[in-house]
């Protein structure tokens, strides 16, 4: 055989093989929308602000959640019928899918992004996985509420430490676990923390948890720096007085807003966003807004705060300048806005409008329409640039 004939199976080989590798280009501008209704999810490129691919099977998508790999490639998606799915977003693939519960709300991934924490309703608890493989390494039950039920964990969140620390509805507690060491996880209680913590988030320096309160007005806040000093109240009463309105929709905790060293909060059941002085954990502050909302999201920087609202007002989005605390916008995206996310540094935010089947991707400077994305009824919208931020 002449050397010809010898290299030409391995040249072709190589050609193959080059054939079926995604295009080499990085992650930082990707992101997936979760079709809610069709089970599947959208790769979308917020450089050219458009789809590029779409990942089918993943499930029950209503209320799912996306964290993401260190190196941006993988997404970890969790579906509310207990499904945990890893998405390649370069091979536009599920890379591997566990059914791990029966009704899940949510996830995180830890500080070294070897761990994924799934929050369950059913069985109540956490389980964590291998980010690499997806095979359960540890399983904290809830506490048991009678007849074989266990309560519902809420507010699951990454801390500093590979820690997770999340919350259960029915029994009123906070539970700090380390995972430094899989498989023997330690985990601190906290119980009479108030009644039914319903979601919580991680401040971005990684040092307070907060859970809000549904069952009473308040907020619980645990200082992770110091967690011997235990949860602590705050905000006590700040609807005292006044009706509680009707609440169609919880708001949603995670996209919580810290601005400079106030943070901007869903006032649950008034049409009121509370402004939280960080340092006292005291309000300074209330601004009058739409309706309810729903998430009140600050732009990276903190010079805005977007919001969105439960129905009937879920049609629009208000903008609050956050030096003057002034309402300087008032948009409407379409029917039933579900979520906002904003791009790494804040020049867009893309915007998903369920019951018209699209995405809206707005300047946020000049508040202009950049683009329309088609999508089968979108909800949350996740880019990449969280698998660098605590809590998110």
């Amino acid at each position: 055989m002449n050397v010809k004939a010898r290299i030409a199976p391995w040249l072709l080989a190589l050609a193959l093989a080059g054939c079926a590798a995604p295009a080499l280009r990085g992650t930082g501008d990707l992101g997936l929308i979760v079709e809610r209704g069709s089970g599947r999810v959208l790769i979308v490129d917020t450089t050219a602000r458009r789809a590029i691919g779409v990942v089918e099977g993943l499930g029950d998508l209503s209320h799912a959640s996306v964290v993401y790999s260190r190196d941006g490639r993988h997404a970890f998606v969790f579906g509310r019928d207990g499904g945990l799915t890893k998405v390649d977003l370069l091979e536009q693939r599920i890379a591997r899918r566990v059914v791990q519960a029966g009704n899940s709300i949510g996830g995180a991934i830890s500080q070294d992004g070897r761990l994924v924490a799934v929050a369950n309703y059913e069985p109540g608890g956490v389980k964590v996985f291998s980010s690499e493989t997806l095979e359960q390494v540890a399983d904290l039950p809830a506490t048991e509420t009678g007849g074989g039920r266990r309560a519902k964990v809420v507010g699951l969140e990454d801390a500093p430490g590979n820690r997770f620390v999340f919350s259960l509805f029915d029994t009123g507690e906070i539970w700090l676990a380390d995972l430094s060491e899989p498989a023997a996880p330690r985990v601190h209680r906290y119980t009479g923390i108030g009644k039914e913590p319903y979601d919580a988030l991680v401040t971005p320096d990684g040092r307070y948890y907060l859970a809000g309160l549904f069952g009473e007005d308040g907020v619980a806040l645990l200082d992770l720096w110091r967690p011997e000093a235990g949860v602590r109240r705050v905000l006590d009463g700040y609807g005292r007085g006044r009706q509680r309105l009707p609440v169609y929709k919880m708001p949603h905790l995670e996209g919580w807003a810290i601005a400079g060293r106030e943070a901007f909060l869903p006032a649950v059941g008034a049409h009121e966003v509370l402004v939280v002085d960080t340092e006292t954990w005291r309000e300074t502050a209330r601004i009058p807004v739409h309706g309810q909302p729903v998430f009140v999201m600050a732009q990276p920087g903190g010079r805005q705060v977007w919001v969105n609202f439960a129905y009937p007002d879920n049609d629009t989005v208000q903008v609050i300048d956050v030096p003057s605390r002034r309402i300087v916008r008032t948009l409407k995206p379409g029917k039933a806005v579900l979520h906002m996310e904003f791009t790494p540094r804040g020049g867009e935010v893309w915007i998903s409008a369920r019951d018209d089947d699209r995405v809206l991707v707005y300047d946020t400077a000049s508040f202009a329409e950049l683009a329309r994305i088609p999508a089968r009824k979108p909800s949350g919208i996740f880019f990449t640039s969280r698998a660098f931020v605590t809590g998110m």
